[in-house]
């Protein structure tokens, strides 16, 4: 298990949620990626994306600036 950090700040809507959809694809299961963005779209952009891809999002926080996701990717099924 590996974990990435996404640094997004400053991105507009719809990159950030199109750029973290990017990075979770090469992700193997149960690796986590940390996503930083300013956009405050991502609240709403990001947790639908986790359910459309059907990982797990594992913790969300917003900071002055800043919204914090942890997203870990989950296994495949074929």
């Amino acid at each position: 298990m590996s974990q990435t950090i996404l640094d997004l700040k400053g991105l507009k809507c719809p990159l950030p949620a199109l750029r973290t959809r990017k990075a979770l694809a090469p992700l193997t299961p149960g690796d986590v990626i940390l996503v930083q963005c300013t956009d405050p779209l991502a609240a709403i952009d990001i947790p639908n994306l986790v359910r459309e891809t059907r990982d797990t999002l594992l913790d969300k926080s917003a900071g002055e600036d800043c919204l914090t996701f942890r997203i870990r990717r989950e296994a495949r099924s074929i």
